[in-house]
């Protein structure tokens, strides 16, 4: 089983090195130097690692269980590192997802990137970037966790600056790669205290002895994991790069920062789901930060002109009701959302391009009137639409469903940590009996917090029906606002759209078996009331007048809105500004100050060097006059002082 993982991350890695140094040479045998050589080495390792993530997690489905494994234990001086995979039911089910869109981007990406110079290149940190997120859900021990995490970011800020001859990509892949990096500095802080606490950093080891640790050291390590947490997974405050991000092709915005990276983080909170139910305080934290979240995005999404930022915005909003899922207590729930998230979201960004490429814009102003031309894309963007705003029966029904019923049941009857957190992870005695913690379970989710999280859920619904339907009613109804033909993009795309539909539409099906899963009554009837509402509204609004947008509706608002309420600017004024000038401060000191002492003392020692240098001139007529007059000297003061 564990070489299986292993060979499933070793694959896409060795995939990476193999397309960068020999990809270009493969193609120029196969005829097709830019596109057929590196589109056989990246597609064929990844095709090879779905096969084998599917077989580890039929295992692990046939016969549940943790199993674990370890290359080699690294001697650090105090807590050793296991270098060691960990392979289980959310584990495993994760990475297939991986997979499986991955294969998708790469397959899809033969068509949409052909004739790119630098194709090679973007199929190889693609393959790269496959393997690093294997590695953080696989991974059995929180340092191999973050090597994992680390490479991700690496091989973000190289995908979204690929066209880094255009200023709009290189700027973004600089702000993703700064703004991620500052959560990540708390992130590997977290990691430390919590490995130094418990002794040890594999992840089991940590979650069989969180109630042996203090609490403030839980507290201190939850919140610092957040920082990562949220500027991984573009939560607020951390969120101001994912927009940005979308100036990279849309491949990439569909692999990256729609199903696998931006999920990283609501994943790690999953795996350490015992840490952050040990410190209460982090889930509150982790509450307000997701309702702010998906509120804030989905107002945005409404607002957005640019089709990949309404995406964009909203993958903030969706990641953060896992968050809030997490928050209230429905850990299933959350992961359940993550892979329908990852299904329909790769479908909408996959189907945008689609609909990109044949109209050679973003805006939705310059499309309408695609359906009649482009039936495959149509119904599939339809079914991705649809599960984003959790029509039934399609898979977000369930996933949001499941997730607006534990936020009911924490607001109204407070959220049950202890069985989520203290049976899951409490260590055994020698009798195998579950030892009693060092700290008493927690208490429920502050009441206050729980409510604030199910009225913010409610709310994102309306919103989230809302701007799905304003972008499908203005990409493929009304009449065609350009001149551009209508057809279906190549093969390659829209049948990789096509099969991205399926998932989309039935993935939700398969949660049935879960009791904690399952469309309960009031809370489903709720969801469709609100979907009705939100969606409803803007198809009224945009009934009157097919031409217009029915975000105009807005009025003054909508700028806020779609600047993102401005917090963009208030980080260029409150951060970005003082920074710079500080930056030209020092170089004026470092001018003024430190070069001019530097240069200073240069020219004083030449200065000084061509005083000392008279009396060695090598004249002996300078000599003997020296020495006559030293003479005089010494005789005058012997007469004067004698």
């Amino acid at each position: 089983m564990i070489w299986l993982a292993s060979l499933a991350i070793l694959l896409p890695f060795l995939a990476a090195f193999a397309g960068m140094l020999f990809g270009p040479a493969l193609g120029r045998l196969l005829g097709s130097p830019r596109r057929n050589g590196p589109a056989l080495i990246a597609c064929t390792p990844v095709a090879v690692s779905l096969v084998l993530s599917a077989i580890v997690a039929f295992v692990v489905w046939q016969d549940p269980g943790e199993r674990t494994g370890s290359l080699a234990v690294i001697d650090t001086g105090s807590v050793p590192i296991r270098v060691g995979l960990q392979v289980d039911g959310l584990s495993a089910v994760v990475a297939l997802m991986v997979c499986c869109v991955a294969l998708a981007v790469q397959v899809y990406s033969v068509a949409y990137m052909d004739g790119d110079r630098r194709y090679s290149s973007y199929a190889a940190f693609i393959s790269l970037f496959t393997a690093a997120m294997l590695l953080v859900v696989l991974a059995g021990d929180l340092i191999v966790l973050y090597v994992g995490w680390e490479v991700m970011g690496i091989c973000s800020y190289f995908l979204i600056g690929h066209h880094w001859e255009e200023r709009a990509n290189s700027r973004a892949a600089v702000k993703a790669f700064l703004v991620t990096r500052l959560g990540d500095v708390g992130f590997l802080i977290g990691i430390i205290v919590l490995g130094l606490g418990a002794r040890t950093f594999e992840i089991h080891g940590v979650l069989t002895r969180v109630w042996t640790m203090p609490g403030s050291t839980l507290t201190a390590a939850a919140l610092l994991l957040l920082a990562g947490v949220a500027g991984k997974s573009a939560q607020f405050p951390l969120h101001t790069w994912l927009p940005d991000a979308m100036a990279g092709p849309t491949p990439i915005s569909a692999l990256i920062h729609a199903a696998t990276m931006v999920a990283a983080g609501v994943y790690v909170v999953a795996r350490l789901y015992g840490v952050f139910v040990a410190a209460p305080g982090a889930l509150a934290v982790l509450g307000v930060i997701a309702v702010i979240s998906m509120i804030g995005a989905a107002l945005a999404a409404l607002a957005q002109d640019d089709l990949k930022r309404v995406l964009a915005y909203s993958t903030i909003s969706q990641l953060a009701l896992m968050a809030a899922a997490l928050a209230v207590g429905a850990k299933s729930a959350a992961i359940f959302h993550l892979l329908a998230h990852g299904a329909f979201k790769a479908l909408l960004f996959l189907a945008a391009g689609c609909v990109i490429a044949t109209t050679g814009s973003t805006l939705l102003a310059r499309h309408g009137g695609l359906r009649r031309g482009m039936p495959v894309t149509f119904w599939s963007m339809t079914a991705g639409f649809a599960a984003l705003a959790g029509v039934p029966p399609f898979s977000g029904w369930f996933s949001k469903d499941s997730v607006i019923e534990a936020a009911q049941h924490a607001a109204l009857h407070g959220h049950d940590t202890t069985e989520a957190g203290w049976f899951a992870y409490t260590p055994l005695t020698s009798a195998g009996a579950a030892a009693p913690p060092a700290v008493s379970p927690p208490g429920p989710l502050p009441s206050g917090v729980a409510w604030l999280v199910y009225l913010g859920l409610l709310l994102t619904v309306v919103l989230t029906a809302a701007y799905a339907m304003r972008a499908w009613l203005m990409t493929f109804f009304g009449e065609p606002r350009g001149t551009y033909e209508i057809r279906e993009p190549s093969k390659f795309m829209s049948w990789t759209v096509a099969a991205l539909a399926v998932p989309a539409a039935i993935l939700g099906f398969f949660g049935l078996g879960a009791s904690e899963l399952r469309p309960h009554a009031g809370s489903a009837l709720l969801g469709i009331a609100l979907l009705i509402v939100g969606g409803g509204a803007v198809y009224l609004l945009w009934n009157r007048d097919p031409a217009s947008d029915p975000a105009a509706a807005l009025g003054p608002v909508r700028r806020v809105f779609a600047r993102g309420f401005y917090v963009h600017e208030l980080y260029a004024m409150a951060i970005v500004r003082p920074v710079q000038a500080l930056a030209r401060g020092v170089v004026v000191f470092d001018r003024r100050g430190v070069d001019a002492a530097v240069v200073g003392a240069g020219r004083g020692a030449r200065r000084l060097g061509g005083l000392l240098r008279i009396p060695q001139n090598g004249n002996p007529q300078t000599y003997l006059t020296g020495l006559l007059a030293g003479v005089v000297v010494i005789t005058a003061l012997v007469v004067i002082f004698r």
